[in-house]
């Protein structure tokens, strides 16, 4: 019986001790949580702005070609014509290379970020 006794003491007088405990790991897990949140966050704004400002370039080339290839040709139909052909053309190159320039780099660089969170917990 001295042995309950001694382990019912034991939890008894560290109960506080372990609530503390348990209290601190929820509150570090709880602003680890944050901080991946936060930094994911970010980085999906910066995808964004960068797809958008990208989508903004390419119209305007578009234009520029369209404009470039019209005083070329005398004809706003066949200039923007012409522009449309390569844009169609990029189009199709992209997505036929979708894997080798997309895919593939942004499951690399999702890895690495991953792994690089882990390394560095600051």
């Amino acid at each position: 019986m001295p042995e309950h006794e001694n382990l019912g003491s034991f939890f008894s007088e560290n109960k506080t001790l372990l609530k503390d405990y348990l209290e601190t790991r929820l509150e570090i897990v709880r602003l680890q949580g944050i901080r991946f949140a936060s930094r994911s966050i970010g980085f999906l704004a910066w995808v964004f702005i960068t797809v958008f400002l990208l989508v903004l370039v390419l119209i305007f080339t578009g234009l520029v070609l369209g404009f470039w290839f019209s005083e070329l040709t005398g004809s706003y139909v066949a200039g923007f014509g012409i522009t449309t052909g390569i844009l169609v053309l990029v189009i199709f190159l992209l997505t036929l290379f979708r894997r080798q320039l997309f895919v593939n780099p942004v499951i690399r660089g999702f890895i690495k970020h991953m792994a690089k969170e882990e390394e560095d917990p600051a």
